[in-house]
């Protein structure tokens, strides 16, 4: 995935705690349906790499539980933003606004 290219020609809107950037793909990977996803957890704001892994893990579980939502193929960064580490129930109410809202587009 061309993360320089989603970032630079992708649609950018904030789902908190989420900053998500978001290319539909023209073509489809091998005749399937599959959208490629990157989570990003800032060094900058967690020093520690065990709570950017935690964040990102929860990220990436969220996104498998409701990926089914979202239909169509395209490429996903989803960038924590928030300074505190949030709860699973927050993360995962995030990631569905933000497939809903790329659904509706």
């Amino acid at each position: 995935m061309a993360v320089q290219q989603l970032h630079r020609e992708g649609k950018h809107f904030v789902a908190w705690p989420l900053r998500v950037t978001y290319l539909p793909m023209t073509e489809e990977i091998e005749g399937q349906n599959v959208t490629q996803i990157v989570v990003w957890a800032p060094k900058r704001l967690f020093k520690h790499a065990v709570d950017r892994n935690r964040l990102k893990r929860l990220m990436r579980e969220a996104w498998r539980l409701n990926q089914n939502k979202l239909q169509g193929t395209y490429q996903i960064a989803f960038d924590y933003i928030d300074p505190h580490i949030q709860t699973f129930q927050t993360i995962e109410k995030a990631v569905c606004k933000a497939i809903k809202k790329i659904a509706e587009k």
